[in-house]
């Protein structure tokens, strides 16, 4: 019998806030895999801001995602059938698997990984590209020192506990800012934050500088746009800002808002660098066996927030920029 599959294609620019009518929902018959080549079953796949980005034209870090094309994803997957030499059915897969139940695949960029180390959706989380932003952008552009103080905004999503938890590993006093009491509380009393700051309620300037009184020596942006320049006039000498993200300003149709107070970078001597993951891709296992064994060790812990059925995908990634997702946002798409 012929596998069907289902699959998001991208039909449309999206204009603000992505909607469905900005893909086409297609059933087709699945690609056996030619020479060389794997068939995958979709299992998990990871939802992230960038998408929204990806599905812009013009030039990016990235290529857009063409009209037409099946929208872009990292997913986890279980291998059906082979031709490829180094994959045979039965390995569980991660790779750039697109919104879809079936990818036929040449095996570039695609990795074996090992349910027993670790749950399949940490590996689309922590153990997946925003655990690999979260560490290098801290890591190798921050270079947090033990004693400074780190902010980190988006601090209750995928990147944002992650870049918390590993400057506490490094000996650093953390501070995140998210939305809602319960996501505060889950940084400060489960993921060992030294102190969070509600954007939705509190006054983020007055916050930071009762948490930070000496400045803020690292800060991690996830947000942009308000959150971004509060922080730029707290910051301390010879300060580091990462710019990971900025999802409040994705959706934006007046244009993307930059910061007013960026002369704190010249009085401060502070440094201000993009960072994109893809430029660390051959340290990926070096990353992974370190939070792997972090994660064993229950030094660093893993928060999924698992949404069921592809078909739910044009609204479930909506979360994202609702501030409605805790934790890593997963699409369950099967089970293994």
């Amino acid at each position: 019998m012929t596998l069907r599959n289902h699959q998001f294609r991208l039909a449309a620019r999206p204009v603000g806030a992505v909607k469905r009518t900005d893909f086409n929902y297609i059933d087709s018959p699945v690609s056996p895999p030619g020479d060389d080549e794997v068939l995958v079953k979709t299992l998990y796949l990871s939802l992230d801001p960038a998408m929204r980005g990806w599905m812009n034209e013009g030039k990016s870090y990235i290529p857009p995602v063409a009209l037409g094309e099946v929208m872009r994803a990292g997913g986890v997957g279980k291998v059906l059938e082979s031709k490829h030499p180094k994959f045979s059915a039965g390995d569980f897969v991660y790779g750039t698997l697109g919104i879809q139940e079936y990818a036929t695949l040449d095996g570039k960029g695609l990795s074996k990984v090992d349910p027993s180390v670790a749950p399949l959706p940490v590996y689309l989380g922590t153990l997946g590209m925003p655990g690999m932003t979260a560490y290098f952008g801290l890591l190798e552009i921050g270079k947090p020192q033990p004693g400074e103080t780190v902010v980190v905004s988006g601090a209750a999503g995928a990147v944002g506990t992650v870049v918390g938890q590993i400057a506490k590993i490094k000996g650093c006093r953390v501070v995140g800012i998210a939305g809602g009491k319960q996501k505060c509380d889950y940084l400060t009393q489960t993921l060992g934050f030294d102190a969070a700051i509600d954007y939705k309620s509190e006054d983020v300037k007055k916050a930071l500088r009762q948490h930070c009184p000496k400045g803020v020596d690292v800060y991690f942006d996830n947000v942009g746009g308000d959150i971004l320049d509060i922080v730029l006039t707290q910051l301390a000498r010879k300060a580091r800002i990462v710019i990971c993200g900025a999802i409040s300003q994705y959706n934006s149709t007046t244009g993307v808002k930059g910061p007013s107070h960026y002369m704190s970078l010249l009085v401060n001597r502070a440094s201000m660098t993009g960072m994109v993951v893809f430029d660390y891709a051959d340290r990926y296992p070096e990353a992974g066996r370190e939070m792997a064994g972090w994660i064993k060790s229950g030094r660093l812990k893993t928060r999924e927030d698992i949404v069921d059925g592809l078909e739910t995908f044009p609204e479930t990634l909506l979360k994202l920029f609702n501030g409605e997702n805790f934790g890593k946002l997963v699409l369950k798409v099967a089970d293994a």
